[in-house]
């Protein structure tokens, strides 16, 4: 049975503080700084409260009476009498009569274009904002009158939220193909800029032909569609190629019109502008907009850079601090080298549960992912809801046809049919993509480790995802007494991930000898470590601190050639990682092999008394030692030889231990983040790749005999010289 984690229903206020409130009308469109929601109703009452890839949105209350046609989303008929009407300027002419006839039901739509639109589906009350009803009841795309689909209406629900809140810049829409975006986005486009005056609105994609085209087949046509009471005065062409114009044509001067002395009506205009622009780092730069539309902005390709342009074009939807417009951006994913690399960033950028002290996300966006077992086509019935599990039947689709498999089956029936050609099921993952792992996922030529089985394990991880195989926590000292022993708090805000937690009598584990503390399961595992040494950075970024722990095969209660701990992050200091390493070890009573290069780490293990606890280089004899190396510990990252040894270590473990294993059974390396990193590693520039590093050292210190000299043996030789003698004389005498 799927279960979805798109979106939930949340309380995360008093049902007393909505009803009273609601009774004044007193929540404002916005953000709700007391209550941390984003209010979506204009009409100063909320209903429910759902949460969206972590965003919480206070949905209007639902009224009295609610349309039910059906009970399901049907595009009202629009009247014939006003279907002939084609400007505001035929609708004066009619008598008065006629005119109050119709004013009701005009208002009615504006007020569904302001306020969102609520409905009857399958006998729930549904909500769609008054974006998504002017997409639904007024545009025209390929295929006619758009569906209703439950996946589109949380999408708008979402961008309602982008738009309400004032700390943001718009959305970063990570799609899967055929999902509906360029004709959702030209919608809104045209929504917003037929409200506007004195409006900017510009479109991108990959490249200016695209963005023509979106242009042209999209944008125009639904502006045409508009009826004539939504529709302002337009300049111009019917269908313009690269400007679309709401405002007062110029009248040509004749004689004829100079000597009249008849008074002119005076006519007002938008003054709005939409068009699209040449994909291009300044693509825009020094414009002001009120809305941007990025389609495809995971595929730009080289010299362009979307990162680049999002630096550019930000500086458009803002004066100063304050923001006076919204970026629309969305995307299926190119391989990495092909423009997805810098999406992939720009989209985990926009997390918001990631802020700065002015609330606002690293890119001032906000990331939403909708899988696409949510949107697949052939597999949303009539209602507009995703079929994910198989029916058993009676499901229609809403041209009538029958459903009679779940989209999650039919999607593993592809994936299993493309196993063996890697690079087809990679392309399938990113256009179809149900994890953000699919969506990103790389092409197999461009890794130096077997990509084909770290996806398998990824995988087979992603299917464990609502299982409690990882945990979260910390570790602390008993007590708060350092030295003492260590126990471990789960708690979701820990920076360390674990798999397996050691019996009682393993944890804590220590030798002394001579007066030094050494680890007491150093034959169960090891840990390795990418240290850093500057607590800050001058870009607030830096690299991040990674610790891995790795088992051996032991005849210990513990699992075999078992990654068990993840940890990557930047605490404040240097020092608080340096504790969170140190207690680690201590914890598990392992070793850990980390890079000397970066000595502020293995200084703070010597100096509380756990020199014993740092591994010596493997690949050389203690009289071979630098002094140093001899007083903390560690081994360096700068020899050629170490870097092709750390490389090999990690090729090997993924080709024993990780994706589908010879016996039939998948590895249990559990941590995603690890095997991501694994399969963008570049040994040309390992900077970047703290996971890897860190891994891989955890890797050498469980086989530290594989790089273990063999010492030089000195023996004399042997003389094997013949002596030779004179035979003359009496006496012989040798012969030097």
């Amino acid at each position: 049975m799927y279960e979805q984690s798109l979106f939930k229903k949340i309380t995360p206020i008093k049902l007393t503080t909505i009803s009273r409130l609601n009774r004044t009308k007193k929540w404002v469109y916005g953000h709700d700084k007391e209550h941390d929601v984003i209010v979506i109703s204009k009409t100063g009452q909320i209903g429910e409260i759902y949460e969206i890839q972590n965003l919480k949105i206070a949905l209007p209350k639902q009224p009295s009476s609610i349309d039910n046609f059906g009970n399901k989303w049907k595009v009202a008929d629009y009247p014939k009498e006003l279907k002939n009407i084609k400007s505001v300027f035929e609708w004066r002419d009619y008598p008065d009569t006629f005119k109050e006839k119709w004013e009701g039901y005009i208002d009615e739509e504006f007020k569904r274009r302001e306020e969102g639109y609520w409905f009857v589906n399958k006998g729930v009350n549904t909500y769609i904002t008054g974006t998504h009803y002017m997409y639904l009841q007024w545009s025209k795309i390929d295929v006619g009158p758009p569906e209703f689909r439950e996946a589109n209406r949380l999408f708008f629900i979402f961008w309602e939220a982008c738009k309400a809140d004032n700390r943001c810049y718009g959305m970063s829409y990570l799609k899967n193909r055929r999902s509906g975006f360029s004709f959702m986005a030209s919608g809104e486009t045209v929504n917003l800029a037929t409200i506007t005056g004195d409006g900017r609105f510009g479109i991108l994609s990959k490249s200016g032909a695209d963005a023509k085209k979106m242009f042209t087949d999209k944008v125009v046509p639904i502006s045409l569609n508009y009826p004539f009471f939504f529709k302002p005065i337009q300049d111009g062409m019917d269908r313009p190629k690269t400007e679309l114009a709401y405002r007062i044509p110029a009248s040509r001067l004749t004689r004829k019109s100079i000597q009249s002395k008849d008074k002119t009506e005076v006519l007002e205009g938008l003054d709005t502008t939409i068009d699209w622009k040449n994909t291009g780092d300044n693509a825009y730069d020094g414009e002001k907009l009120q809305l941007l539309v990025h389609d495809e902005s995971a595929k730009w390709l080289r010299p362009d850079n979307i990162l680049n342009n999002w630096r550019v074009t930000k500086t458009c939807l803002r004066l100063g601090s304050r923001i006076i417009g919204k970026c629309m951006m969305g995307s299926t994913s190119n391989a990495l080298d092909k423009g997805g690399e810098n999406y992939k960033k720009l989209y985990y950028n926009s997390d918001v549960t990631k802020r700065n002290l002015n609330g606002q996300t690293r890119s001032g966006l906000y990331s939403l992912f909708i899988p696409m077992e949510w949107n697949y086509e052939g597999f949303i019935d009539e209602y507009g809801h995703p079929v994910f599990d198989t029916p058993k039947g009676g499901v229609l689709s809403p041209q009538g046809d029958p459903i009679d498999i779940g989209v999650i089956e039919h999607w593993n029936n592809e994936v299993d049919g493309l196993k063996g050609d890697q690079d087809a099921l990679n392309e399938l993952y990113r256009q179809f993509p149900r994890t953000e792992e699919h969506a990103f996922r790389d092409e197999t030529k461009s890794s130096i480790f077997n990509l084909a089985k770290i996806y398998e394990q990824i995988d087979y991880n992603s299917d464990l995802r609502f299982s409690n195989v990882l945990t979260k926590g910390s570790f602390s000292w008993e007590n708060g007494i350092k030295g003492s022993k260590v126990v471990f708090n789960p708690n979701n805000s820990g920076r360390f991930i674990v798999s397996w937690i050691p019996n009682s009598n393993l944890q804590n584990r220590q030798i002394i000898k001579n007066g030094i503390k050494y680890p007491g399961n150093e034959h169960m595992g090891a840990f390795g470590c990418d240290s850093y040494d500057i607590s800050g950075t001058t870009d607030g970024q830096g690299s991040k601190g990674a610790l891995h722990g790795l088992t051996k095969f032991s005849m210990e209660d513990a699992p075999p050639n078992s990654f068990f701990l993840q940890y990557i992050a930047r605490p404040q200091t240097a020092e608080m990682f340096f504790e969170d390493v140190l207690m680690a070890c201590v914890f598990y009573g392992m070793p850990l092999l980390a890079e000397n290069n970066k000595p502020r780490l293995l200084y703070y293990f010597k100096r509380m008394g756990y020199r014993g606890y740092s591994i010596n280089r493997p690949d050389k004899l203690w009289n071979k030692l630098s002094s140093t190396e001899k007083e903390i510990g560690g081994i360096p990252n700068s020899s050629e030889d170490i870097k092709q040894a750390h490389a090999a270590a990690i090729e090997s473990y993924i080709q024993k231990y990780v994706g589908l294993k010879e016996d039939g059974d998948y590895g249990d390396m559990y941590f995603n983040e690890t095997l991501n990193d694994w399969s963008r590693f570049d040994i040309s520039n390992r900077t970047k790749f703290d996971a890897t590093i860190s891994s891989g050292l955890a890797i050498m210190a469980c086989n530290k005999n594989m790089y273990h000299p063999s010492a030089e043996i000195q023996r004399q030789k042997l003389n094997l010289t013949i002596a030779r003698y004179t035979n003359g004389g009496s006496t012989s005498q040798i012969i030097k």
